[in-house]
């Protein structure tokens, strides 16, 4: 089908002039026009671009996690279609919010590049454009991962337009390709504040053409070029964190972070229950309604990590303990909050696959009173998801600085993309090319902050 139907929200789009449909003007109005060629006004407009993807990583994650083989329903509710593949179809329930709301992105940027020539020339301009160019690249890189081709539309609109040409999967791959390329030469070096770098760039040339090289039209050098990329992204740099320290909160400017969603109180002050991210409500059952005091975070009991995921983990993996709450204090927030737990009454214990029942015997004699969860009935496959406290908790996304414990009141940054996720990429790259050494060197790597036997 060469012509599809626009489901963007064209009402998304900030940036169209208006027509004088009334004799009365409104001198204090500032026109687009006007507002984005004073340097202010465009710095303000590059920063509306980054601001877009928070609905994107900081709302729903259906199109991210629902229906894989790590989470699946708890008590509330999924959509059918992307949960269960039931009646799954263009109308169904989220199928189009990626869509919607990486297009609304694209016009932010379309609308930046077209005020780049048009505005002030200063210093930090081409820096600024480098910048629109990787984010419109990674809206686009989302979108062909999840809809295949889609409309490739890189001019500002200003007006209605009710149908776009689609673009075959292998165009939008090139585009992206070439965005990046372009990308790159643009941005600055440095250590990553916040604003897009030329690491920032590497990286996701290195993940788009590790992607498109499982592709039918994979080009050639595809694996070789994301390897390059991603060594260039680790330039010797080790994984020198603890897994712990990685995704503490407040951490997210660490060493390894390459490129995150940014909140901040100040930017959702506005409306503080609302415009945060949502990302800690979403993982593990609820937890009693605690939240209400603001002793924990709201979680809506939707995504529970399944038996599969949890077996994943090993005895010795700290990342067990960096991923999940494994021991409830009275007050949920003790966790972050305290740093002397030995004298905090643990609530709720979730035991991990490689207990004995030595180990269950002593740990129920050291915590009489611990209400403990057996490996095996703390995932909803066997677990009683009718209770509260019932499934394993994750607690890598949570905020204990949140002010509310539901809505999207978080203002932790969400990380999207991390030096350990490099060294990943690298090694399926390398062993894509056929260096499985080098590959393997990059896994264990990985490994070994993991705290696990090589993989050989």
């Amino acid at each position: 089908m060469k012509k599809i139907i626009s489901i963007i929200s064209l009402a998304l789009i900030l940036l169209t002039s208006c027509e004088d449909l009334l004799d009365e003007q409104n001198k204090s109005n500032v026109t687009a026009e006007s507002f984005y060629l004073k340097a202010e006004g465009y710095e303000s407009l590059v920063n509306a671009n980054y601001s877009a993807f928070r609905n994107i990583y900081g709302r729903s994650p259906w199109l991210f996690m629902a229906g894989t083989d790590l989470y699946s329903e708890g008590r509330g509710n999924e959509p059918v279609g992307l949960s269960q593949y039931k009646e799954l179809n263009p109308s169904s329930s989220n199928v189009d919010f990626l869509y919607n709301n990486c297009f609304a992105a694209i016009q932010r940027a379309n609308a930046a590049l077209h005020y780049s020539d048009l505005t002030e020339q200063t210093p930090s301009l081409s820096q600024r454009v480098g910048e629109v160019k990787f984010l419109r690249a990674n809206a686009y890189f989302l979108l062909v991962q999840t809809y295949g081709g889609v409309s490739l539309i890189t001019e500002i609109i200003g007006e209605a337009v009710l149908e776009f040409d689609r673009n075959s999967a292998e165009e939008v791959y090139d585009f992206i390709v070439a965005e990046l390329e372009e990308a790159v030469n643009l941005v600055e070096d440095g250590t990553y504040s916040g604003r897009i770098n030329k690491k920032a760039v590497q990286n996701l040339l290195a993940k788009v053409h590790l992607t498109r090289a499982y592709e039918s039209f994979a080009k050639g050098d595809d694996f070789s070029k994301a390897a390059s990329y991603a060594e260039t992204v680790i330039g010797g740099q080790a994984l020198n964190l603890s897994f712990d320290e990685m995704w503490m909160p407040g951490n997210e400017f660490n060493e390894e972070v390459i490129f995150s969603i940014q909140f901040s109180s100040g930017s959702i002050s506005s409306d503080p229950t609302k415009l945060g991210s949502q990302q800690q409500n979403w993982f593990g059952s609820y937890l009693g309604g605690s939240e209400v005091a603001g002793d924990a975070p709201f979680k809506s009991y939707s995504l529970c990590p399944t038996r599969f995921a949890l077996d994943l983990f090993t005895e010795g993996d700290v990342r067990w303990e960096g991923t999940f709450m494994t021991e409830v204090y009275e007050r949920y927030y003790d966790y972050f909050d305290v740093e002397d737990k030995s004298t905090l009454t643990i609530e709720h214990f979730y035991e991990p696959s490689w207990f004995t029942s030595d180990d269950r015997a002593e740990y129920k004699s050291l915590n009489p009173d611990v209400d403990y969860h057996e490996y095996g009935t703390h995932d909803p496959e066997g677990g009683d998801i009718s209770n509260n406290f019932s499934t394993i908790i994750v607690k890598k996304f949570d905020d204990p600085t949140s002010l509310f414990g539901s809505g999207g009141s978080s203002t932790r940054d969400f990380v999207v993309s991390h030096l350990s996720e490099t060294y990943l990429v690298a090694a399926e790259a390398h062993l894509g090319a056929g260096d499985a050494s080098t590959g393997l060197t990059r896994l264990n790597e990985v490994r070994r902050r993991a705290g696990v036997a090589n993989a050989t």
